[in-house]
């Protein structure tokens, strides 16, 4: 049987900040969100997306790297653009996520990224365990979001996110 790996760029990390997690297995084609709680029984409410979002009309662009949870929608307009201090953002598109972070969409996490701050919305910490990319679309990690907080640029941040209506 292969072992599951996740991203060498997450591997180091979770290394090198001594983070404690465990790695389940992901078919690709199963890696977003909604396809991967389905098929693998796990609550929306459990699962950690992360999302690289970019400054519009501001050179150079600042980015940042957004966790929230999946029954959440981040609120762009206004509470990541405060603490950006810009006047307009929007989500990164693939491409531009892709030669960031270089991990594949569907695998994004936090864990890897050292060039931006990393925003957590406090309900993603209110969560026992959470799911998170593994920076592939071949596998997750399921770790207390607590062990983010041993990441740099760390910041919880109450109403990053706010309940999809």
């Amino acid at each position: 049987m292969n072992e599951t790996k996740v991203h060498p760029l997450v591997e180091e990390a979770l290394a090198r900040y001594d983070m404690t997690y465990t790695v389940l297995e992901c078919l690709p084609e199963l890696a977003d969100t909604a396809a991967f709680c389905e098929h693998y029984h796990v609550a929306l409410d459990q699962a950690a997306n992360t999302i690289l979002v970019a400054s519009r009309k501001v050179e150079p662009t600042r980015y940042a790297v957004c966790v929230a949870l999946a029954t959440t929608r981040l609120d762009v307009n206004q509470k990541v653009c405060e603490l950006l201090d810009v006047k307009k953002a929007s989500f990164a598109d693939a491409e531009t996520t892709t030669r960031r972070t270089s991990m594949l969409v569907g695998g994004v996490t936090a864990i890897g990224i050292s060039d931006a701050p990393i925003y957590i919305d406090r309900a993603v910490m209110r969560q026992p365990k959470v799911v998170m990319g593994g920076g592939n679309r071949s596998s997750k990690l399921l770790l207390n979001p607590q062990e983010l907080l041993k990441l740099p640029h760390v910041q919880v941040v109450e109403g990053l996110a706010r309940p999809w209506e």
